[in-house]
């Protein structure tokens, strides 16, 4: 016995030691696959085939040759979360990664848009824009517990999927924040400088198996602007990286340094604005002579006091051929992040840059209250499909058997496990669920007593029939104050019903218990019918009521007319405005003479025609003849007159008044001399008399301080829904006001969206509300996106030959140049150079923020606002303030940067962020 047990503690040993070698503390699920193998790497890749939910599937990517690209498995498009949990050790760090290559596997061509979470945190949104393209999400997460669960679930179009799932163990104190009990660490960027090739490095070279981008790459998310004097250069040598993260060798083997004395970037940073962690990775690479020296600051365009101190690699690493990690370990970062490096006044060679790394600060999810008072009903049957759901109980959305409040911490509100075959005694973590309503437990096999329920004061319906349950009916069950229904024929239950339960006026279903006796016979039956009785009674009551109600609310159409005109009559005549913005009810007489039997067309569109006008008073108007008389567009019009009644703003079109008379509707609104931007971007008034830079600022200022109105000023908030440049009016001062209110919608308060079928202006109409129907806030923010890019490149917004042959609308084409760095391509050449370049990247910056792909990415309309003041402020500013000579010049200043103050702290070259300013929040 002894020989057998040696044996076998060796054969263990050494399958441990090959396993290990293998996989490193590694996870790798090549998901869909039938069956493992090793890749080139030398990770080995498991298959996921004991998953039982999901269907595999077979794709075939041009140029992807990777076996673990082979395949993905897929999940239904319902209201389920389906998630992986993979096994950890608590109290250590991780790197968890999934992928998702799309390759058209459902052969339906229909992009899909899904949530991925991480327990009950929502970790990112998949949205696949291209079936050939791999998109990944990446998170450094401390684990709290034996198991991580990553669940996929809110399909908004198409099926969730997963091509893989990698798990990456890590070492020590590396990626060790002060905040990772509260935070994650979601990966933004992580790049190698100076790369050779536009392979990434990762496992074997990076032994924990963490990618590093290549900056030759010209992608959105990583270098998309480079300084000239930036050369490449590497060495052979070996490089100590023994400290903090522990970048690979290969990666510090490569730089990039700036011959003209400075390293200029842009970069996009997915998630960002936000708080997060970022470090940079300088080892000193070439052979400086005695008298040569490299000594060089950050430089944060508009924040030179932010800048960090002087880095002389050499010194800061206590030797050449090692590494310096200065870092900044809490701070707030835009989504276009450019900064500078540049060579102080007493340094030979200019800054040198081995790589970079970003991550975001993910708020992790508490989760709901009842994940472990809810284990003791999953123990009773593991292998059951019901029972393997994964993840938290409730969040992101709850398992398939649940139902959960919407508190920020949800519990657990109902319970429907009817049938499922459940055995064993009652599950004894239930009576914890103190938010519990509903508990469906009939039909199935459980043994024991009922317990105390006491603590569960929000119990209504209580379904346990057909099961083999004894004992006595607890007396507690009286005491719930809300209980109107309990069940429990069927059962072996015994003794005598309370009194004071026979005595509720409840729905108390008992027979089938041969043993469990009324007490004072008779009461069981009459309490079971006269409660169905009630039911009836108050049923017919409710249909009565119903009837009576339609036909009180029945009336004949010119009846149901007339009606609509006396009450926007009697909203007009009850504003508290002055009168001169006062909305009125304007005879058809009066319009027709105002309009001379409407002589001038000044404009037209979907809506009908638009006819000048003048009263008596000398006051010049607009007059909007609608041409619908569909129920669409009396709609329309009784919308805007609505909207327009109780909204007052100086860069909104003034209201004046309506007429609907003889089945002819019309709108009044204030004249404006100027016309419509989109007549002075590219009508015909833009011949001879185009307008400049700083006016064009000055529109969108004026525009956004509308819309600003609309979002925050309103109560409920107005959502536009149809903005674009010919809605967006200019007065005699060429001051703009935003018009058209007839597609906008009233916010609902307390809500995330208003579902709203799809309307609005090819070209600026809001992806995700076209996918999802819900609108948003977000929406008009995608729409003013558009129109700031059309402000700085004078074209329309949809085209077919201004944009070359794989664009058509100004987004796709407009970000191809800007994520490129190529500014100039989309600048509008009229403007003739008349532009700060600072203002202009500010502008640039931030309409790509605005038509995020996601309405959660995008900034508020008063963020945006504030960047066109601020750019305007450039423009206007005509005296520069000369900085040091460490600074950069100001055309090279692309971007401002929100940073908290800080202070160098402590021996391991850490920036330390002053925490009142800098701590993490949910953003």
């Amino acid at each position: 016995m002894e020989i057998r047990l040696l044996l076998f503690s060796c054969l263990l040993f050494l399958l441990l030691e090959f396993v290990s070698a293998q996989m490193p503390g590694f996870v790798s699920l090549n998901c869909g696959a039938k069956e493992n193998f090793t890749d080139e790497l030398g990770l080995v890749w498991t298959t996921d085939e004991n998953f039982i939910y999901g269907e595999p599937a077979t794709i075939s990517v041009a140029n992807e040759t990777r076996k673990q690209y082979n395949t993905l498995r897929h999940f239904p498009a319902d209201s389920r979360k389906y998630c992986y949990t993979l096994a950890v050790i608590s109290r250590t760090r991780y790197l968890l990664r999934a992928t998702f290559l799309y390759g058209n596997f459902d052969s339906n061509n229909v992009y899909p848009k899904f949530d991925v979470s991480v327990g009950a945190t929502h970790w990112s949104t998949i949205v696949i824009s291209d079936a050939n393209t791999i998109e990944s999400a990446e998170l450094i997460f401390r684990a709290s517990s034996p198991s991580v669960s990553v669940c996929l679930s809110n399909a908004t179009t198409g099926q969730p999927f997963i091509s893989t799932l990698e798990l990456r163990q890590f070492n020590g104190s590396m990626y060790y924040t002060d905040y990772e009990n509260q935070y994650y660490l979601s990966l933004s960027a992580r790049i190698n400088f100076g790369a050779e090739s536009e392979d990434p490095v990762r496992y074997p070279d990076d032994p924990f198996d963490r990618i590093w981008e290549s900056d030759s790459l010209k992608k959105a998310n990583y270098l998309v602007d480079v300084a000239e004097g930036t050369e490449r250069v590497s060495t052979d040598m070996p490089i100590d990286v023994n400290t903090h993260e522990r970048p690979p060798e290969k990666v510090m083997q490569t730089a990039v340094v700036g011959t003209n004395g400075s390293l200029t970037y842009r970069l996009n940073l997915d998630g960002f604005p936000g708080y997060g962690w970022a470090a940079t990775y300088f080892a000193e690479i070439e052979d400086l002579r005695p008298s040569e020296s490299r000594k060089f600051r950050l430089i944060l365009p508009g924040h030179s006091d932010m800048s960090i101190p002087i880095v002389n690699i050499q010194e800061n690493a206590l030797g050449k051929y090692r590494l310096y990690q200065p870092g900044y370990p809490n701070v707030s970062l835009p989504f276009v992040l450019s900064f500078r490096f540049g060579k102080t006044s007493d340094s030979s060679m200019g800054p040198l840059l081995n790589a970079l790394e970003v991550n975001k600060y993910l708020e992790k999810s508490d989760g709901s209250m009842d994940g472990e008072a809810i284990a003791s009903v999953i123990s009773l049957n593991t292998s059951a499909d019901w029972a393997q759901e994964g993840g938290d109980p409730c969040l992101p959305v709850p398992w398939s058997w649940l139902d959960c409040t919407s508190d920020d911490r949800p519990r657990i509100a109902k319970i429907s496990l009817s049938s499922k075959n459940l055995t064993g005694d009652f599950p004894s973590g239930l009576p914890k669920l103190n938010g519990l309503v509903e508990l469906w437990l009939d039909g199935n096999n459980l043994t024991g007593p009922i317990p105390d329920f006491s603590g569960c004061a929000n119990l209504e319906i209580i379904h346990l029939e057909n099961n083999q349950l004894t004992g006595e009916l607890p007396s507690s069950l009286a005491s719930l104050p809300n209980l109107r229904e309990l069940h429990v024929q069927n059962n072996l239950l015994s003794g005598s019903i309370p009194s004071d339960l026979l005595d509720k006026n409840i729905v108390l279903n008992y027979t089938g218990n041969l043993n469990l006796r009324e007490g004072d016979g008779g009461k069981h039956v009459g309490i079971v019918i006269g409660a169905s009785v009630g039911a009836a009674v108050l049923l017919l009551a409710t249909i009565a009521s119903w009837l009576f109600i339609r036909r009180g609310r029945t009336r004949s159409p010119d009846r149901e007319h007339l009606r609509g005109s006396l009450t926007a009559q009697r909203l007009a005549s009850t504003l508290n405005d002055s009168p001169a913005e006062t909305a009125c009810c304007f005879s058809f007489a009066e319009i027709e003479d105002a309009t001379r039997s409407f002589e001038k067309k000044i404009g037209s569109g979907g809506f009908g025609v638009v006819y000048y006008g003048k009263l008596k008073d000398g006051k010049e108007m607009a007059v909007k003849v609608l041409t619908s008389n569909s129920y669409q567009g009396k709609r329309e019009f009784s919308n805007e007159v609505t909207l327009l009644s109780r909204i007052h703003h100086r860069n909104l079109v003034q209201f004046l008044g309506f007429c609907q008379e003889d089945g002819r509707s019309m709108l009044i609104y204030e004249y404006m001399h100027n016309g419509t931007l989109k007549e002075h971007l590219y009508g015909p008034l833009t011949r001879g008399r185009s307008i400049n830079w700083i006016k064009r600022l000055e529109i969108a200022e004026d525009a956004a301080k509308g819309i600003e109105y609309l979002h925050t000023g309103c109560i409920p908030a107005i959502i536009h829904r149809d903005l674009k440049t010919s809605n967006i009016l200019l007065d005699k001062h060429m001051r703009a006001k935003v018009s058209d209110f007839g597609l906008s919608k009233l916010a609902v308060d307390g809500a995330s969206h208003v579902s709203s079928i799809v309307r609005g202006t090819v070209g600026y109409l809001d992806p995700e509300y076209y996918i999802s129907q819900q609108l948003t806030d977000k929406s008009d923010v995608y729409s003013f996106g558009v129109i700031l890019l059309e402000l700085m490149s004078g074209q329309e917004a949809i085209s077919n030959e201004s944009f070359g042959v794989n664009c058509r609308n100004i987004v796709q084409w407009a970000k191809l140049h800007i994520e490129s760095g190529d500014i100039q391509g989309i600048i509008d050449p009229v403007l003739n150079n008349d532009y700060d370049i600072q203002s202009m990247w500010k502008i640039a910056e931030k309409a790509l923020m605005c038509v995020q792909p996601h309405g959660h990415m995008r900034p508020s309309i008063s963020e945006v606002l504030k960047e066109v003041q601020d750019a305007l402020l450039i423009e206007k500013d005509s005296v520069v303030r000369e900085g040091n000579s460490d600074e950069l010049s100001r055309n090279s200043a692309h971007s401002s940067l929100n940073l908290g103050s800080f202070e160098l702290g402590g021996s391991d070259n850490y920036l330390a962020l002053d925490e009142s300013v800098a701590r993490p929040t949910a953003r």
